[in-house]
């Protein structure tokens, strides 16, 4: 079973980002579940949402407390929330930032990635919602869901304009991380 944390802040679609995972999970015939856990419910405080991916039946009902990934919406969170509790050593971070994974100077032995999501959200999608941008990310870094998959889940939940803006963003975040899957791998 794969566990994912998201954090983020009220208002950054961190629920909606754990229920497209899970969405497009089952899209490629997995099982899924997504859940929140909310703090003081405003715009601004900070949420955490959780996911499970597995081949089978999953009955485990809690929070995610030891998760092999996490996701990060809002890099400042790390200064104030202790986001990295738990993470699997072997396990991957993804951080909404326009600073270099070195440059986050993370104490953890994960991988550690990063996106400026919410500049691409505002570009494409005229507000600063990362979530679709983290999900594309999230998508090529992990090969965990398709990307066919995570589109498809957008569309389901937004039809029309707003998910086609989603969906763009999401592709633009797969396709800057492969860029850069292919140029470590030339180098």
């Amino acid at each position: 079973m794969i566990e994912i944390r998201i954090h983020g802040r009220g208002g950054q679609g961190n629920v909606r980002a754990a229920e497209l995972l899970a969405i497009a999970a089952f899209k490629d015939g997995k099982f899924a579940q997504a859940f929140p856990a909310f703090g003081a419910e405003r715009m601004g405080a900070p949420v955490q949402a959780f996911v499970r991916i597995d081949d089978k039946q999953i009955r485990l009902r809690e929070q995610v407390r030891r998760p092999d990934y996490l996701i990060i919406q809002d890099a400042m969170l790390m200064e104030t929330v202790p986001v990295l509790d738990g993470l699997k050593p072997d396990g991957g971070i993804l951080v909404n930032s326009e600073k270099s994974p070195e440059e986050l100077r993370l104490d953890t032995k994960a991988t550690v990635d990063t996106i400026p999501a919410t500049e691409i959200a505002l570009e494409i999608i005229g507000r600063p919602i990362p979530n679709a941008i983290m999900i594309g990310a999230f998508c090529a870094i992990t090969g965990l869901i398709s990307l066919e998959a995570a589109q498809a889940a957008i569309m389901e939940i937004f039809p029309g304009r707003i998910g086609e803006n989603n969906v763009a963003a999401l592709e633009r975040a797969n396709e800057i991380i492969q860029k850069r899957k292919n140029h470590v791998k030339t180098d």
